[in-house]
C-alpha cells in the first residue's frame, strides 16, 4: 500500500483570498494615510507661523506693523518645504502651502494680529487645523 503524501504549496484559491484580503485593507488603509498626512501637514505649517509670533510681535511694537518684514525675521519666504511665508497687510503672517502639500495645495493658515485680543489663526484648510478657526 503506497504511503500518501502531503500538499505542498499553497492552492489557488488560498492565493486569491489573500490577494483579496489585502485589497480591503489598502482600500481602507490608504485613504487613512493620505488624511493622516494632510493633518500633520496643516499641522506643520501652524508650527512655522506660530513660531513667528513672538518676532512678528517685537517688530509690530518697534515699527507699528509688519509690512516687509520677512527679511526682518531673519526668515525666507521657503521657510517649509511646504509653503511659502509671506506679509498680509500691516498685522498678518500668512502660509501658503504649495504643489508638494498635495491634498492642500494652494490653501493658506493666517496669524492675524489684533490690538486689543492678540494673535488669532484663521485658515482655509478644508478639514481644519487644530487650534484655528475657519
Amino acid at each position: 500500500m503506497k504511503k500518501r503524501q502531503g500538499q505542498k504549496g499553497f492552492t489557488l484559491i488560498e492565493l486569491m483570498i489573500v490577494v483579496a484580503i489585502i485589497g480591503v485593507l489598502s482600500a481602507i488603509a490608504i485613504p487613512a494615510y493620505k488624511d493622516y498626512v494632510s493633518k500633520s501637514q496643516a499641522a506643520s505649517g501652524l508650527a512655522t507661523l506660530k513660531s513667528l509670533v513672538t518676532p512678528a510681535e517685537l517688530i509690530i511694537q518697534d515699527n507699528g506693523e509688519l509690512s516687509g518684514a520677512i527679511t526682518t525675521l531673519n526668515i525666507s519666504e521657503d521657510a517649509n518645504k511646504l509653503g511659502k511665508l509671506s506679509i498680509s497687510g500691516a498685522t498678518s503672517i500668512v502660509f501658503t502651502f504649495g504643489a508638494d502639500a498635495g491634498k492642500l495645495k494652494t490653501k493658506t493658515i493666517s496669524m492675524n494680529r489684533n490690538a486689543s485680543t492678540g494673535w488669532s489663526c484663521s485658515t482655509t484648510v478644508t478639514d481644519g487645523v487644530e487650534g484655528c478657526s475657519k
